[in-house]
């Protein structure tokens, strides 16, 4: 990892998060060692149904010692991902950066765009509530240089001591049993411009969490500076770090690696946050129980067979095609159009790309298949990876990996907007 290295505004984010994610139990935004009863109410984390055993050879998973894995299901300790979901909010400063405004103006550079993000992307599975019971600045006790506070490393000091200011500050105010995780918005003069470096980050299962009102404040993101990187759409994008920061607390991973989007591209809010909106893979919809078992298949058997994708915006239909390889990797297979949250999609049509549960976050756990290599991509929106904006596989198009014998050929479209996908293994 090269954490100077200047590519780009979203890459330089990219690294930025890539160090300070790895604060939780010393791994990135959260870890596979998590222990029950680490979730900030009781009765919280992700949804683990009982899945058909049809489904099962799909169900891929990684070692123990995997830093939030891909596997389904996710671990405990995370926050739950269906329902109605309570976000306690603080806005923060210090005393040698008192927030500039109201500190509402800063809860509303994120919202309602956040909780319409999720409610959108979820097919409204998700109501996320944003609680702000502190209506204005919540004040440090310290400078924000006090705390030390740079690009973070495992078990900083500088942000325990943070945590443990910022429960003590709202603790008179808030009932913490109340909330499934904590948002902390940051006053924006606090700390390096999103020019500079990013110090968002999130911790998420953090076993070594404060504790207040008897539970423990497991799960947390913390955004700092405007995401404004100066491409003039800040209005439109800034909020998005948020539902990227959030997305850990469910226990997703980071898709970008420490060479940026280049794995995943704008395929995923989880590997980019900045430039026009995005959506999910479906994969982590599955994961997060978006999805439900029907709308996913398993193509685990030997031979061919055709299947349906309808667009993995619109809600109902079979949305998912998987292809295990082992019980640790295999290949997705989804449908993504312009609409939803995907308005940066240029080229519609089957995005595949691998899932590997036994990579750590920001490792590269997903990569997208390019059907166009070094074409340049379709797009010309600030900050979307362009290479792999048009990766998607159209009609009479195939994707082969002849090494394990799979092949996915998208064999049509019908007026409804469906393709049908044709899955052989060897």
């Amino acid at each position: 990892m090269q954490p100077n290295r200047r590519i780009r505004p979203r890459r330089v984010a990219a690294l930025a998060s890539v160090a300070v994610l790895t604060l939780a139990v010393s791994t990135s935004a959260g870890t596979g060692h998590l222990t029950a009863g680490t979730s900030t109410v009781a009765g919280a984390g992700p949804v683990s149904p009982e899945h058909p055993s049809a489904l099962r050879p799909c169900m891929i998973s990684g070692r123990s010692t995997v830093q939030m894995s891909e596997g389904i299901p996710t671990a405990r300790g995370y926050a739950r991902s269906t329902g109605t979901v309570r976000g306690l909010t603080l806005m923060v400063d210090f005393p040698d950066t008192p927030g500039r405004g109201r500190a509402l103006d800063r809860f509303a550079e994120f919202f309602p765009q956040t909780r319409d993000w999720y409610r959108t992307s979820s097919y409204g599975r998700l109501d996320y509530r944003p609680e702000t019971p502190i209506r204005g600045w919540l004040r440090m006790p310290k400078s924000f240089r006090a705390y030390g506070i740079e690009r973070g490393a495992p078990f900083d000091p500088g942000y325990r001591k943070l945590v443990e200011d910022i429960v003590v500050a709202a603790d008179p105010k808030v009932d913490f049993r109340s909330y499934d995780f904590l948002n902390v918005l940051v006053t924006p003069n606090a700390g390096p411009s999103a020019l500079d470096t990013v110090l968002s980050v999130t911790f998420a299962g953090n076993a070594e969490a404060p504790v207040a009102d008897g539970v423990s404040v497991a799960n947390a993101s913390f955004v700092y500076s405007r995401q404004d990187d100066g491409s003039g759409t800040y209005h439109r994008t800034g909020y998005r770090v948020l539902p990227h920061e959030n997305g850990h607390v469910f226990g997703l991973p980071d898709l970008y690696t420490a060479e940026g989007g280049g794995a995943v591209g704008h395929w995923d809010i989880m590997s980019e946050d900045w430039g026009a909106n995005n959506d999910l893979l479906g994969w982590h919809k599955w994961k997060l129980s978006w999805l439900d078992d029907a709308q996913v298949r398993c193509a685990a058997g030997r031979g061919t067979a055709e299947y349906v994708l309808t667009p993995l915006a619109r809600e109902g239909g079979p949305k998912l095609v998987f292809v295990p390889l082992n019980r640790r990797t295999g290949y997705a297979l989804e449908l993504r159009t312009r609409e939803g949250n995907d308005e940066a999609v240029c080229r519609p049509g089957v995005l595949v790309y691998k899932v590997d549960a036994d990579v750590d976050t920001g490792m590269g756990p997903v990569k997208v298949l390019d059907s166009r290599e070094d074409s340049g991509g379709c797009t010309r929106s600030p900050n979307v990876h362009a290479e792999l904006s048009d990766a998607t596989f159209g009609p009479g198009e195939e994707f082969v990996d002849e090494k394990r014998g799979v092949r996915v050929a998208v064999v049509g479209v019908d007026l409804t907007g469906a393709y049908r996908v044709r899955v052989s293994r060897e």
